[in-house]
């Protein structure tokens, strides 16, 4: 679908969800019969198909950093979605001025990481961590990369070791918290290249496409080894440059004039060498693709063609599916929240389900080891009531940093006393 047709308050559209959005479907065309001054005027509805793989995306995360599974990455391709989804909006955002839409973008995202890096950077200290000391390029240096938890355009550092293993949070805690911010890092740098990144795409689509491909094939290879952060950035940037541009084609139409037939057929075949690429390059963790760039790039590239391939364009959920509507809302309007903080609250489960094992009925080997074999799946249903609480102590700053009202749960229901005739709130 092309980008023409949306109405001028788009922008407030966008700045409903804390993270970056999709495009929206036009109103519908077909007339009415009552008067045109007395129709309410309809806004841009949301494409609920696109909220849906978010959704999915994220809880996918959460899975894959609480069960480790290495499948998963193959299985549904989190981070290439995301990454689509984040360009999609950002074409259709750029048919306004660059400057605007980038400061728009940086306002949203910085406000709820500075309120997860304050609680960071307080545990750190607190456990006596001296960046100045610990950098191994320097004092100077290593208190300029702090920065990098204020504006993410770097890695920040952090202690790979703090604290005890009997400690409330295990010694590793650190490592676990500050490991969902090369998102942050990735997008923020994909928001300030893609003015020029959708030049290119509109002069030369196709090269602009699969340039990524490329230069995932040159860096992430070691064919050419760039050290340090540095690397890893331009790996990142190289591994999902080919999604975000993908969301371009989305957004701009392109991927709807390729037969579906011959967009899928390529697909597959670009898998299948993602997959027989990291069969003969397997990492420490087997077949988890985030090891493996190359991999990682072709198999998410494909995956997330045929996913906008199909794209139904919902304006509400169908069938069994609009069950999970308020969940879909609210995990929409909090993705950055979810994001940023999932990793923390899976390990906030540790000195909860431990006290477990001091309990009177404990005291036998059977139920501990029984506690034991569960002890996954315990967290992994308590991890969602600690997010739920997140999201209500500190998902408002989404809304602070998108300049509207803040809301304590904003799952699309109705407001208490809103008459029967309100319009249903999407975010």
């Amino acid at each position: 679908m092309s980008s023409q047709g949306y109405p001028a308050d788009t922008e407030r559209q966008e700045e409903s969800y804390g993270m970056p959005q999709q495009r929206t479907t036009e109103p519908d065309p077909q007339p009415s019969s009552a008067p045109a001054a007395e129709r309410p005027a309809k806004g841009p509805v949301r494409d609920r198909y696109l909220d849906l793989l978010r959704s999915i995306a994220l809880i996918r995360v959460v899975v894959y950093h609480l069960f480790g599974w290495a499948w998963l990455t193959v299985l549904f391709p989190s981070m290439g979605v995301m990454f689509a989804l984040a360009g999609s909006l950002m074409a259709r955002s750029l048919n306004r001025p660059a400057l605007s839409v980038i400061r728009g973008r940086v306002r949203r995202l910085l406000p709820p990481l500075w309120a997860f890096s304050a609680v960071v950077l307080v545990l750190l200290f607190a456990g006596g961590w001296n960046p100045a000391e610990e950098s191994s390029d320097g004092p100077t240096w290593g208190l300029i990369e702090v920065l990098n938890y204020i504006v993410p355009i770097g890695a920040p550092p952090f202690p790979w070791h703090i604290g005890s293993k009997s400690g409330l949070l295990e010694d590793t805690w650190a490592v676990q918290a500050a490991g969902p911010l090369w998102y942050l890092r990735a997008y923020l740098w994909f928001v300030v290249a893609s003015p020029l990144l959708l030049w290119a795409f509109r002069k030369a689509p196709w090269p602009t496409l699969l340039a990524p491909l490329g230069l995932t094939a040159i860096v992430g290879t070691g064919l050419v080894k760039i050290p340090g952060e540095t690397g890893n950035a331009v790996t990142d940037f190289a591994v999902y440059g080919g999604c975000w541009v993908l969301g371009f084609a989305h957004q701009e139409g392109l991927l709807k004039q390729i037969p579906r037939y011959v967009a899928v057929s390529c697909s597959a075949l670009l898998m299948a060498f993602g997959l027989w690429w990291a069969s003969g390059h397997l990492g420490p963790d087997g077949w988890d693709l985030n090891d493996i760039p190359l991999a990682q790039a072709t198999w998410s590239f494909g995956f997330v063609v045929i996913l906008l391939q199909y794209s139904p364009s919902w304006e509400t959920l169908p069938g069994r599916l609009a069950r999970w509507d308020k969940w879909i809302t609210l995990s929409n309007n909090r993705a950055v929240t979810i994001y940023l903080w999932h990793n923390m609250l899976i390990m906030a489960t540790i000195p909860i389900l431990d006290p477990l094992y001091e309990l009177p009925f404990m005291q036998n080997d059977q139920a501990v080891a029984a506690l034991d074999a569960t002890y996954l799946i315990w967290m992994f249903f308590l991890v969602w009531p600690l997010i739920g609480l997140m999201i209500a102590a500190v998902g408002w700053i989404e809304d602070v940093a998108a300049k509207r009202k803040p809301r304590l749960w904003p799952d699309g229901t109705r407001r208490e006393g809103a008459g029967a005739g309100s319009r249903r709130r999407r975010g």
